[in-house]
């Protein structure tokens, strides 16, 4: 290579990790090695897909670009170069002038990362201008020009709204802007798109990739779903337990992955088996012909009708604004409903939850989303799980516990884990929790509600089975809120699909899912990613 050829690649190479290490070390001495030997570069237009499950060590490399890590976490070996200057050496004022030109974050929930009480086009000014790189009028004019790029509505006047007032998917992408107001030459994105519906993310995905096209920037891209990362990476790095198992060109890990562990991810992304067989029973729950609206003025939800029988996992999907969980609050009493019936066991349940019945109440349970909301962190989990067991069967401390070991048991979680707290819980392993205070109330139906969204993919996957083992061995109905479709095919035998409010297509999922079927449920089909890198090419063909 000659010396003007050696200058290039010195030019272009933005990011260099050489055999990083990052542990854990309290005062009770050394804990735990997160990330172990990663060596990596990037550089300039390049995207490397950083995969793995909960606990590989994604967010954390991630993170350490930036120059943070968690609280008792240090980097203890490695060198992070960025642009030829290691990070680790920087000062405290050197890295804070690192984080907005040199490296840009976009974290999974936009929503979180929003601060409501100012407009979308002050927070995305805020850096460009603190950090002296551009004056206000000039960073006014940038932004404007993001939101052109990143194809949002009105970009002359989007920046005067509040975060509250656009949607989930456009909500992401000003993050996206918000992250490129100062030109960074690295951008980390830390699972953007996992908590949104497949038509958005179809939209949000082609968005980001246009925008490191166009502005030839370097980025890392952090996801569990090996569809996803195959439509914007160039290369894919496989993490486990903070180790390397697998590094190549995208293409090559997706069709001919070389180590188990992947050829595990691959397959468990490429499965698609559908739910049982519907059988013929009388109704658990019946929903009919039920309206609800939040201001009185809007309906959310319009003359909805569906139905679960004893046994059943009815999955209702939609994209984000479509009515599926205002559904799951008004089967709940959360939302009054404001006409229509809601039946369960024959009986018509009271449209407010402090007019039902302790034994109404029992019967039927939920499941949440996020089990860091859900779980109340200052309480054990003989605490959590056992609340329900004592409130509705008055049983004493003694049987109590025994009842909350067993559903650990159930869950496969260590009878030790009794007096802990969330906190010292896995992803999973908390969700397993939510699952546990569930069914501490036995009751008959459990709304799930988005449950393995926020998992990674074998994660998910073992939830999944754990859910589908309950109901075989206690005959549990699930009414399962959800937006990802390789979700519905592997656990419901129903589906219900809808979009503004409207249920358009319901039925056993291998009809519903079948050729002849609704245009918006082919849109909804068309829309889940494929482990192929041409696939987000040939839907925006499809839909120009």
């Amino acid at each position: 290579m000659t010396d003007a050829q050696m200058s290039d690649v010195t030019n272009t190479r933005i990011l260099d990790i050489d055999k990083l290490r990052i542990e854990v070390r309290t005062d009770a001495g050394p804990g735990p090695v997160l990330v172990d030997d990663i060596s990596f570069t990037l550089q300039k237009g390049q995207v490397l897909g950083l995969i793995g499950e909960s606990g590989a060590g994604k967010s954390t490399v991630g993170m350490a670009i930036l120059g943070y890590t968690r609280a008792d976490c240090f980097i203890t070996g490695g060198r992070l170069l960025f642009q030829g200057r290691d990070i680790r050496t920087m000062s405290p004022d050197e890295r804070r002038a690192l984080r907005g030109p040199g490296v840009a974050y976009i974290a999974q929930s936009a929503a979180a990362s929003f601060n409501p009480a100012h407009t979308l086009m002050e927070q995305i000014c805020e850096i460009p201008v603190q950090l002296g790189l551009m004056s206000l009028p000039e960073a006014q004019a940038r932004a404007i020009e993001l939101f052109r790029e990143l194809d949002l509505p009105n970009p002359d006047h989007f920046g005067e709204r509040y975060p509250h007032q656009v949607s989930g998917g456009q909500l992401q992408r000003a993050m996206a802007a918000m992250a490129m107001a100062a030109r960074p030459a690295v951008l980390i994105f830390d699972e953007p798109t996992t908590a949104l519906d497949v038509t958005t993310q179809v939209e949000v995905l082609a968005s980001f990739r246009k925008l490191i096209r166009e502005n030839g920037t370097a980025a890392i891209y952090i996801t569990h779903d090996l569809a996803v990362v195959a439509q914007i990476a160039d290369d894919i790095m496989v993490l486990r337990h903070g180790k390397m198992i697998e590094y190549g060109r995208a293409d090559d890990i997706l069709q001919n992955p070389q180590q188990e562990y992947t050829r595990r991810l691959v397959a468990e992304r490429a499965e698609g088996h559908g739910g049982g067989q519907a059988q013929a029973q009388a109704a658990l729950l019946e929903i009919r012909h039920v309206t609800a609206s939040y201001t009185g003025l809007v309906r959310v939800i319009d003359d909805v009708s569906l139905a679960v029988s004893p046994g059943d996992t009815l999955a209702v999907v939609g994209e984000s604004g479509s009515g599926k969980s205002t559904l799951a609050r008004v089967v709940m009493g959360l939302l009054a409903r404001e006409q229509g019936d809601v039946r369960f066991a024959g009986d018509s349940l009271p449209a407010r939850l402090k007019d039902r019945t302790r034994e109404q109440l029992r019967r039927v349970q939920m499941i949440y989303q996020s089990p860091d909301v859900a779980l109340n962190p200052s309480q054990t989990l003989l605490q959590i799980i056992g609340r329900p067991v004592q409130f509705y069967f008055g049983r004493d401390r003694a049987a109590v516990r025994a009842r909350v070991l067993e559903l650990l048991k159930m869950m496969d979680l260590p009878a030790d884990f009794i007096d802990r707290k969330p906190a010292a819980l896995s992803g999973g392993q908390k969700q397993r929790v939510g699952i546990a205070r569930g069914l501490a109330a036995e009751p008959d139906l459990i709304i799930c509600d988005e449950v393995t969204s926020a998992l990674d993919q074998l994660v998910g996957e073992e939830i999944l089975r754990l859910l589908k083992r309950l109901q075989d061995e206690l005959g549990v109905a699930y009414l399962f809120i959800t937006h990802d479709l390789g979700v519905v095919r592997r656990i419901a035998n129903k589906v219900a699909v809808m979009r503004h409010g409207v249920v358009v297509a319901a039925g056993e999922t291998k009809t519903v899912f079948a050729p002849p079927m609704h245009p918006y449920t082919e849109l909804l089909l068309s829309s889940v990613p494929e482990m192929r890198s041409d696939w987000l090419d040939e839907v925006l063909a499809g839909r120009a």
